[in-house]
């Protein structure tokens, strides 16, 4: 379930601040204080508590310094939330080599990298990105995917659709990931004692015979050593290249 929008504050603003085109402030409030450093920080609040605890109140708390100050800087929290994105958008530090990688290797190489992204900023799952604000991470993070596909001989509609469908996968697996842990912090209740806690009534039905599929599955059907996001990936890898 999302909780913030993206491009939901004034647009020009944020591509103002994203692309350094906006005037900054003739001097500080505070030695130090810079657009740059506001931005870290609150990535920083994000990943140790969630988005939520991300305010204009909080940031001039860890910062040192007063609210009103911020806006200098910033016009609120929703061109925050843009800046945010941008500055964490690229999926990694990939660098073309002295020889050129394949598409299959390419389409792991985004995979992989929207993976760490999500469990480095789970925050990110909390987000609706639909109208995503173009900043310069963001237009490289691009550029990368594009050169990593270059040679699958796509129509650019069908390049971009690769590029939806490997994010929307690992997305789905990331969520899955991030959902399960914050269910344990909630009801400090570990996943074994979530399921034992179902037993008697699992087992009553699985015995009734009215689910016999179900009840024919092994015990590692639903088993941790089982990696989903390795499985998913090499089916996606093997239905791109069939297509």
């Amino acid at each position: 379930m999302t909780t913030e929008t993206s491009g939901s504050g004034d647009v020009a603003r944020s591509l103002e601040l994203l692309w350094g085109t906006a005037e900054h402030p003739s001097r500080g409030p505070k030695p130090g204080l810079t657009l740059d450093r506001i931005v870290s920080t609150a990535i920083e609040i994000a990943d140790a508590e969630g988005l939520a605890a991300v305010s204009m109140r909080r940031l001039s708390t860890e910062l040192g310094t007063g609210t009103m100050s911020l806006y200098r800087y910033i016009p609120g929290k929703a061109e925050l939330l843009d800046l945010m994105l941008d500055r964490v958008s690229d999926f990694g530090p990939w660098e073309p080599g002295p020889e050129k990688i394949g598409w299959r290797q390419g389409v792991e190489e985004i995979a992989r990298g929207y993976l760490l992204l999500y469990r480095a900023h789970p925050w990110l799952l909390r987000v609706n990105q639909s109208r995503t604000v173009l900043g310069p991470s963001t237009v490289r993070a691009m550029e990368t995917a594009l050169t990593l596909l270059q040679d699958m001989r796509l129509s650019d509609p069908e390049m971009i659709s690769v590029i939806i469908t490997t994010h929307s996968f690992v997305m789905g697996i990331a969520r899955i990931e991030a959902e399960a842990a914050e269910a344990v912090e909630a009801t400090g209740q570990s996943v074994e004692e979530f399921w034992e806690s179902q037993g008697p009534f699992l087992e009553q039905a699985m015995t009734s015979g009215a689910y016999p599929l179900t009840a024919g599955l092994s015990a590692e059907a639903f088993g941790p050593e089982f990696d989903h996001f390795e499985f998913g990936l090499e089916t996606l890898l093997d239905g791109l290249e069939a297509r």
